[in-house]
């Protein structure tokens, strides 16, 4: 049986991945906020922002670039479990822990000011969704666990590239 992306994730005896694997896909799924069905990877960078916040409160933006890394790595190697597991998807679209190391890369590049974290959420999105290159030909090309996490990664890029670009202007021209 050939799934898509919004199928229910299951392994390939048909049992539900969350009743396998409940620790991966909780992760996977950033606290099951990717199993909801609708906009699971704006649900995903919506839901990892109060943890960021508190991290950030905790010890600053490094804390949080840190912890992108870690989620990163983490959401790499459990992507390839996932998907050896269930090899009938390429990205699940359930799989939102993507989103969730995006969206802290970016969140930990803007100060700790709701307007900018706003607007880094709205920039992730943005690039996420839009998908310039190199971060489409990543969503399309690069297989596996980090072809999973690469393309969000990217759009976290120009999302930043973007905000820095605009706190300079801001900066020089107020």
């Amino acid at each position: 049986m050939k799934l898509t992306a919004f199928d229910p994730p299951t392994d390939s005896a048909g049992i539900p991945v969350h009743h396998r694997w409940p620790v991966r896909t909780m992760f996977l799924s950033w606290f099951g906020l990717g199993l909801i069905g609708k906009a699971p990877g704006t649900l995903g960078s919506l839901g990892c922002i109060p943890l960021a916040a508190a991290l950030v409160l905790l010890a600053g933006p490094w804390l949080l670039a840190a912890a992108a890394v870690a989620v990163f790595i983490a959401g790499w190697r459990l992507s390839v479990l996932q998907l050896r597991d269930v090899p009938e998807t390429k990205d699940p679209q359930w799989i939102v822990i993507d989103e969730v190391a995006a969206q802290w890369a970016v969140l930990a590049a803007v100060p700790f000011q709701v307007v900018w974290y706003l607007a880094a959420f709205a920039a992730f999105r943005l690039f996420d969704i839009w998908k310039p290159w190199p971060v489409r030909w990543a969503d399309r090309k690069v297989g596996g666990g980090l072809g999973v996490m690469l393309d969000d990664v990217l759009a976290a890029a120009y999302a930043v590239a973007v905000l820095l670009g605009l706190r300079i202007g801001l900066e020089r021209f107020l």
